[in-house]
């Protein structure tokens, strides 16, 4: 068992409840991360599923649960032959911190019938560059989890240089050796810096909602990450992701709208 493995782990109490322990080591200020958090929830939601992947998430973020005892409260709302609905509330001290309606199937490995090509070309990892080491005060655990290299341009915003777009792009692995898979996959959908960064803001920027798909199994090594979005106003922006495997194939698929943080 991995790291991340253990980190996400729930433990089944009942039919519709699941112990869980929130990991400090995937905090990004302070706040946990909101990928971390779904799989975590997305855990219990497939061991009690008759049907192995999550397809479809889309999750309310109420507030941040701090590190620590939650539990996962399942309600089972259909299961069918080839999909099963669940809603799927995290709890601490009875209170709930996440709201979500889960779609799990089994997928198959059938290569797609159509498939758009990538966003933009991506130049080879190589060519691309981390972000620097968090100081330790930042309390931005999540980094020592995650491997990834950032196409330059899209970190600009670390120079005062952004290219004044909303937009973010990197390889993305965990930093212990693990194939991706659907939960990691939850992770790295959100993983990115808020593309706002690149448009010129700074700050805080919490996910109020985010929905995702799981489109197909990963292929083992790198992950690509292609973040954009498509309009800031009135203090909020919206973040779409794509995420594609090392054969290129599109795996993941998301997009959330969320709060514009003060600098």
């Amino acid at each position: 068992m991995t790291k991340f493995d253990e980190a996400t782990r729930a433990l089944r109490v009942d039919e519709t409840t699941y112990d869980v322990c929130l990991d400090d080591g995937y905090g990004i200020g302070g706040p946990l991360n909101g990928g971390y958090l779904l799989a975590v929830v997305l855990r219990a939601v497939v061991d009690a599923s008759p049907h192995a992947h999550p397809v479809s998430t889309s999750a309310q973020f109420l507030r941040a649960p701090r590190p620590g005892p939650a539990q996962v409260r399942l309600e089972q709302l259909k299961a069918g032959r080839t999909a099963a609905m669940t809603r799927a509330t995290l709890l601490q001290d009875d209170r709930a911190y996440i709201e979500a309606l889960v779609t799990t199937a089994t997928l198959g490995d059938a290569a797609p019938d159509w498939s758009a090509g990538p966003p933009l070309a991506m130049p080879p990892p190589e060519r691309c560059r981390p972000l620097p080491e968090p100081k330790p005060e930042s309390n931005m655990t999540l980094n020592a989890q995650l491997e990834m290299l950032f196409d330059p341009p899209t970190i600009g915003w670390l120079t005062g240089e952004p290219t004044g777009r909303p937009e973010s792009r990197a390889y993305f692995r965990m930093a212990e050796p693990q194939d991706p898979d659907p939960f990691v996959l939850a992770l790295a959908v959100d993983a990115l810096p808020p593309v706002v960064f690149s448009a010129g803001a700074r700050g805080w920027a919490p996910t109020v909602e985010l929905t995702w798909y799981l489109r197909a199994l990963p292929a083992p090594g790198w992950l690509t990450l292609y973040g954009s979005g498509r309009l800031i106003s009135d203090g909020w922006f919206d973040e779409e992701v794509e995420v594609r495997d090392s054969t290129g194939r599109i795996v993941a698929q998301s997009r959330q709208i969320a709060r514009l943080g003060r600098g």
